[in-house]
């Protein structure tokens, strides 16, 4: 509990208890440090009003005062602060219309989705759990707060939320709540694109995607996400990447070229996801080539194979490919001996289409090793052939 973000929260709270207010550590980082793992964002509940926590701290940023939230800006790490609440009713299955700022730590942890969630933490280290969260961390179970319906029709991506929980921690769901996903599972529908796409990418970056696919096959949340969800697909495969996970899910979706956009990816992880496949059918169509090893990435390049073995359709391994691209001449145009200042200064020639295609036939050239990558092997080359082209 030594890194900066505990420093600082710990520092945060002696504040307002000095000031007569409580204060707690709360959340993620409660049941991560009991599980042992890093803990990089610590947020502090407490007993003050927003305008009350600012008055206590030099430098304050608004980031949701009407629903209790401020961050301090301590020197060690910027540390999200949120008054006690309860919530008034959820419209739209994704957010309260309204909170009540409240003075009670029990009525604040009540309102959190799972029972790991909703520990508090003292600044003298002690555990604050009112639901049980220790022992289903213990026991590795997903439960809800409460009623698990009731948390569910508050915010729908509590759901996907437990299924993440499944992935990233190899926990499973208890009954009731499970019961409770498949009962709302049509709810999800209410929730923005974009932060089911957060969720699923979590999921990617699990150890149990397997048993958190099954979990949405399970509880009916499949019919709600578009696309090809199936468990036994992902059955022993690890993606390394983000990207790579959504190519390997979209790898079922081909023939549905619009999934990608649903899921709201951005144009970079479209651009990958696109290079992944490529270099995909490249491989187990022919094999890779020169050009290939030359083209993509190395990531791009270890994505494809290890979907390729995953799906038994290569034998060859992210260690061969990148010993392979590593052998090449060059690795990009830019290493090149040559540029387009050269040719135009050897040929006596304006910029035009033909300089384009120049460089391409010299870098075809070093790349299958027809000439070495000197200034000297290049011009002659290029120019003693001019004629023939």
């Amino acid at each position: 509990m030594n890194n900066k973000a505990w420093l600082a929260a710990f520092e945060v709270i002696a504040t307002l208890q000095r000031a007569g207010f409580e204060a707690y550590i709360v959340g993620g980082a409660v049941r991560d440090q009991l599980l042992g793992k890093d803990v990089h964002d610590v947020d502090v509940a407490t007993s003050a009003l927003p305008t009350e926590v600012q008055s206590l701290f030099t430098t304050t940023v608004d980031v949701g005062i009407l629903h209790g939230t401020v961050i301090v800006v301590h020197p060690l790490a910027p540390i999200e602060v949120t008054t006690f609440r309860v919530e008034g009713t959820y419209e739209d299955h994704r957010r309260p219309s309204t909170v009540h700022f409240v003075r009670n730590l029990r009525d604040d942890l009540a309102r959190r989705d799972f029972t790991v969630n909703a520990m508090a933490l003292t600044k003298d280290h002690t555990i604050i759990d009112y639901f049980g969260g220790q022992a289903d961390l213990a026991a590795k179970i997903v439960r809800a707060v409460g009623d698990a319906k009731e948390r569910f029709s508050e915010d729908a991506l509590r759901m996907l939320r437990a299924v993440r929980f499944v992935a990233q921690l190899n926990f499973t769901v208890d009954r009731q709540t499970k019961d409770a996903i498949q009962s709302c599972s049509a709810d999800l529908a209410y929730v923005a694109k974009e932060r089911i796409k957060q969720e699923i990418d979590k999921i990617w970056q699990g150890e149990a995607i397997t048993e958190a696919i099954r979990l949405m096959e399970e509880t009916d949340l499949v019919k709600v996400l578009p696309g090809v969800w199936r468990a036994q697909t992902w059955r022993g495969f690890k993606p390394k990447t983000v990207e790579e996970g959504w190519a390997y899910f979209l790898h079922y979706n081909r023939t549905q070229p619009h999934i990608a956009s649903h899921y709201r990816l951005t144009n970079q992880e479209k651009r990958s996801v696109k290079q992944i496949h490529l270099a995909f059918d490249a491989l187990v169509e022919r094999g890779f080539t020169r050009l290939d090893y030359y083209r993509y990435d190395g990531n791009v390049l270890c994505s494809a194979v290890r979907i390729a073995r995953h799906l038994q359709r290569t034998k060859l391994s992210e260690e061969d490919v990148l010993q392979n691209k590593a052998r090449l001449p060059i690795q990009s145009r830019q290493a090149l001996a040559v540029d387009g200042h050269d040719l135009q200064k050897w040929c006596n020639k304006k910029p035009g289409k033909w300089l384009q295609q120049a460089l391409q036939e010299i870098e075809r050239a070093v790349l299958y090793e027809e000439i070495d990558n000197t200034q000297q092997q290049i011009r002659s080359w290029y120019c003693n052939g001019v004629d023939q082209r």
